[in-house]
């Protein structure tokens, strides 16, 4: 892969913002929130900076028993081909079954079975992506029972099924620790981490022994120290941080850039 750097999630919120905030090597947008005619002009002005622009999708469903949807899958190739992005990026996860949506990434059951469907729908959604997919772990608030295999080994039979590329959550792993009682150590340990496309980090909140990933809060120490466990194994091609709410002052966010950098550059 080639080297992202240190990225944010670009959101109209916040789109003057993130092109005057300094240190800003790439951005990731949500494919579903970008209009395509005409293109938001502070994307315009990115790719004119030579800013990658890396593009990001939750509705595929792609751990679905369901078809996938030619339409989400035909707006995000063409999304990527208008911002000229390097890659795209989806989650390990279903969104809904039966003509009903969640709202939400669901957990795949981490069966042999499942896997054969995810596997599927994921080479089924490469056929039609102009560039490589990376795919990412999700927090979850449940675990399904009767798991064949460990999500680290999930997610590695996975890549040597599909060649796909991984997008690890570090804020996803913490987590799953905290709600879960996963090991993150042991995850990582068991990726094929040669394959990583690029990291995310993000903020949440934790309330009577509960932790919300709500990417509306400032990065948790815990998840910087992930970063830095990941950062010790291999170094990511691309780190980024999802802010989607509650969005801070310009100097909040250029402090949370600073201390992802520290973080990557002391590796």
């Amino acid at each position: 892969m080639s080297r992202l750097g240190i990225g944010i999630g670009w959101r109209a919120e916040i789109d003057l913002t993130v092109e005057r905030l300094p240190g800003v090597d790439f951005v990731e947008v949500l494919a579903e929130n970008v209009p395509l005619d005409p293109l938001p002009e502070s994307l315009r002005v990115l790719r004119a900076r030579g800013v990658p622009v890396v593009v990001h999708a939750v509705s595929l469903s792609l751990g679905g028993a369901e078809p996938l949807d030619p339409a989400r899958v035909a707006h995000l190739a063409a999304v990527a081909e208008a911002v000229e992005a390097p890659l795209v990026s989806e989650h390990v996860a279903f969104t809904g079954a039966g003509g009903l949506e969640s709202g939400h990434l669901l957990p795949v059951p981490r069966t042999r079975a499942a896997l054969d469907v995810l596997v599927a729908n994921v080479r089924d959604a490469q056929r039609e992506l102009p560039v490589p997919l990376a795919l990412e772990n999700v927090a979850a608030l449940l675990d399904w029972p009767d798991a064949e295999l460990s999500e680290g080994r999930f997610l590695a039979e996975l890549v040597e099924r599909t060649d796909c590329l991984l997008l690890v959550d570090v804020a996803n792993l913490h987590a799953n620790a905290v709600n879960l009682g996963t090991s993150p150590t042991r995850f990582l340990d068991e990726l094929p981490l040669e394959r990583i496309a690029y990291a995310h980090v993000a903020g949440g909140v934790e309330h009577d022994g509960l932790y919300h990933d709500t990417h509306a809060h400032a990065v948790r120490p815990e998840v910087l120290e992930l970063l830095g466990e990941l950062c010790g194994r291999v170094t990511p091609p691309g780190v980024l941080l999802e802010r989607d709410d509650d969005y801070p002052p310009d100097a909040e966010l250029a402090a949370e850039l600073a201390a992802i950098r520290a973080v990557v550059a002391s590796r």
